[in-house]
């Protein structure tokens, strides 16, 4: 899913299916553009965060090319800048931060909702590449949260992920599924907040952030838990936690999501 191909300096090559939808899944997009920035660090260093900008949908008939731009080299901080382009001309355009981890107090003030295990819930997933369970909505019903439009979500990968202290492939595959809920935490505040027809509205995501906390491994049960901290002129902001089965706090996740209404000719 993540295998990039070298294609001149500091440029790799990526593929991806096509997902019912249509087109490529913004997710991978994410997912390869951090990848190809990994390629470009020293040994020692570990993702932070992540910051993307959704430019044009991308075609599943066509590779995307990966152009890292190596921003900064420090001793503890490296910065990469990466732009995935098409046929068609930039298609997403991310910021990339890695450290050094340093030994230092760990504080964590968000705590994982009690929710139903994975296996008591129905396995619901677009993909043969990851399972999800979604929390019904009772079992979400009374307990503290921020925002509105409140979903959850069991969220594990299927891939047979490496074990060896090499943390880019799960952090790569976590940014991929933490762009599965945004949309839908939007739409639902969408329809208990407004008048829009649900049958009627498409949306399209501006940009999507990752802020990696802990080492964390995606072929194990994650939940992600979102909510929509606003909506206005039509952009909904998601904001979401993602916790280990234990309840370690290991991702926060926010995005931007555009919805509108189909008008008629």
């Amino acid at each position: 899913m993540f295998e990039l191909t070298p294609h001149g300096n500091d440029c790799f090559v990526g593929t991806g299916p096509r997902y019912p939808w249509g087109g490529l899944y913004g997710g991978q997009v994410v997912a390869q553009a951090l990848r190809a920035a990994a390629h470009t660090t020293d040994v020692g260093f570990t993702p932070h965060s992540i910051r993307a900008y959704f430019i044009r949908r991308g075609d599943h008939t066509e590779p995307v090319r990966y152009e890292v731009d190596r921003i900064r080299n420090g001793r503890s901080f490296i910065t990469r800048r990466v732009v995935a382009r098409q046929a068609v001309g930039a298609i997403l355009n991310a910021e990339c931060s890695f450290q050094r981890p340093e030994d230092a107090a760990a504080v964590q003030t968000v705590t994982m909702p009690e929710v139903p295990s994975p296996d008591s819930l129905v396995q619901d997933s677009f993909s043969d590449r990851f399972d999800r369970c979604f929390i019904p909505d009772d079992a979400l019903a009374g307990q503290p949260h921020v925002g509105t439009g409140r979903m959850a979500a069991w969220i594990k990968v299927n891939d047979d992920l490496p074990d060896d202290g090499d943390d880019y492939p799960h952090q790569c595959w976590l940014a991929f599924t933490s762009d599965d809920l945004p949309h839908d935490t939007v739409r639902a505040t969408v329809r208990s907040h407004t008048d829009m027809n649900p049958e009627r509205i498409f949306g399209v995501s501006l940009d999507h952030t990752v802020w990696f906390h802990r080492p964390m491994r995606a072929d194990r049960w994650h939940l992600h838990d979102f909510t929509t901290h606003h909506l206005v002129s039509g952009r909904g902001l998601a904001v979401g936690h993602v916790y280990s089965a234990d309840g370690e706090h290991v991702a926060t996740v926010a995005q931007e999501v555009l919805l509108r209404e189909r008008r008629d000719p």
